[in-house]
């Protein structure tokens, strides 16, 4: 790997593209490094996973909608829409749209955490609809996605993004874009293009995340991937982009991020250097907020320690920065204290996410976000006796570089009303790659069937599975293969008129 420095520098000063961050991120989306047998198999598992969220997600609303508008957009050589049958075909950028929101909108795919936020599975979708309707094969579509973590992955380690408010599709768009570039096999003048532009297109407020969240952080990600394959056609055309889009006088970072005096460390592997980030991402086995999944396995267990519920005092959780000032009471949001919030909201309240799952000893991604189980008394006394704090302990655990030592977890104080205190803390999720149980290919494959019950016939099902183990066997054309179908009867409508 090589630590870039990225700064900024005046426009008096010229900066040679060769050593731009976007140039040197092009370099390694166009290089022509071995597939690494793991990463493989790994972006396989995410691909399952990502099937696995999108189908239990089909007849939410937001995904409903972002289908309806695909729906508008048919195309006879393009890509396919999740639950859609696979004959009908629609314009790439409206299927990464539509699957992107399905993917995307139970908040339960993988994650990658450091400097800044991601979820790097929300490559997936754009690079399949680019691949099925460019009739790529599954290695080129595999280059693609093992490609776009490692851009997406190295940019969250050395940009941060929140602090200045800035949500965090503004690493996804270069990542997609250099996936799709890879896949494609692009020189690297039109990855480089392609990359700024999907960067200069993809900035936007965490406002998304904060506050009364709504279907926009399911649509988010999804607008990013859509953006990112139209900045790659225009650049093949011939087009251009701001530039230097990260070190201009005027670029991001100059007026968006840390300012004209700022120096940023990005990390990036060699040219041709084997591409392994998609190693270090994981990923949810439950739907919430990912700093949240240590705390849902600490609640399970403090719940078998904790005898009678109501004689809990009050519970004090400490823990990273992230998750005081993000899902905790540090955010001073009062909605993530409302009975009434959204499931959006919910799921960025580490409170009401720890109430639940020390109430009922689990997790369901429908029934424990359900109005009844929000409005339960029991639920909301132990809800509001929550306080978060940070430990600054556990905020650098978070930012450690080292993957073994990094932690998204807390410490818990339970007082109980006769002044006893339960103590327990845990660093990482049971399901995280160094946690008590990492999730390998059965658990991916079993969270699938455990989401897609009762939806996918059994024929459907076992179709997929089989199909996508053997991706790198799939030839060109066949990867329409990917989509999976649903009864037509079975999927929802939004018969509401919009523009298309």
């Amino acid at each position: 790997m090589i630590l870039h420095n990225v700064k900024v520098y005046p426009s008096k000063i010229h900066l040679p593209k060769t050593k731009q961050l976007a140039w040197k991120i092009a370099e390694i989306a166009s290089d022509n490094a071995r597939l690494d047998k793991d990463a493989i198999e790994m972006a396989i598992n995410r691909i399952i996973d990502n099937a696995s969220v999108a189908i239990a997600s089909l007849n939410r609303r937001p995904v409903v909608s972002s289908r309806e508008m695909a729906l508008k957009h048919s195309r006879k050589n393009g890509a396919t829409l999740f639950g859609v049958n696979s004959k009908l075909k629609f314009d790439c950028e409206w299927a990464a749209w539509s699957n992107g929101t399905a993917v995307r909108e139970l908040d339960f795919h993988d994650t990658f955490l450091a400097a800044d936020y991601s979820h790097p599975g929300d490559n997936i979708p754009p690079l399949i609809s680019v691949a099925q309707q460019n009739k790529k094969n599954g290695l080129d579509l595999l280059r693609g996605i093992i490609t776009a973590y490692e851009v997406q992955v190295n940019l969250v380690k050395g940009i941060c993004l929140h602090k200045h408010k800035v949500d965090h599709i503004a690493h996804l768009g270069p990542s997609v874009a250099a996936g799709i570039g890879s896949m494609l096999k692009l020189n690297i003048e039109t990855i480089y293009q392609a990359v700024q532009q999907a960067l200069h297109t993809t900035i936007s407020t965490r406002q998304s995340r904060k506050g009364e969240i709504s279907s926009w952080k399911a649509y988010a990600p999804a607008h990013a991937g859509k953006l990112a394959i139209e900045a790659v056609d225009r650049v093949m055309r011939g087009e251009g982009a701001p530039s230097p889009i990260y070190e201009g006088e005027d670029s991001v970072i100059a007026r968006i991020l840390d300012g004209k005096k700022a120096l940023y460390k990005v990390p990036l592997p060699k040219k041709g250097e084997i591409k392994k980030a998609i190693l270090e991402t994981y990923t949810k086995e439950y739907s919430a907020e990912y700093q949240s999944q240590a705390l849902i396995d600490l609640a399970k267990k403090l719940k078998k320690k904790v005898q009678n519920l109501n004689q809990i005092k009050k519970i004090d959780i400490y823990t990273s920065h992230h998750t005081h000032y993000v899902i905790g009471t540090g955010a001073n949001d009062p909605q993530k204290m409302d009975p009434n919030a959204s499931r959006e909201t919910l799921d960025h309240s580490i409170m009401y996410i720890f109430a639940v799952a020390l109430e009922d000893g689990n997790w369901h991604h429908v029934k424990s976000y359900s109005k009844s189980r929000t409005k339960r008394r029991s639920t909301i006394r132990i809800w509001r006796s929550i306080k978060t704090h940070e430990d600054k302990k556990w905020t650098k655990r978070y930012h450690d570089p080292n993957p073994k030592k990094k932690a998204f977890g807390a410490k818990v104080i339970i007082t109980l009303k006769n002044g006893k205190k339960i103590v327990e803390e845990q660093g990482v999720a049971d399901a995280h790659p160094y946690g008590s149980r990492p999730f390998k290919r059965k658990n991916y494959i079993n969270k699938f069937l455990t989401l897609t019950e009762n939806i996918l016939s059994k024929k459907e099902s076992d179709r997929f599975l089989k199909i996508v183990q053997n991706l790198r066997k799939i030839k060109s054309g066949q990867l329409d293969k990917l989509n999976i179908e649903i009864k037509k009867s079975k999927l929802k409508r939004n018969l509401r008129k919009g523009i298309f």
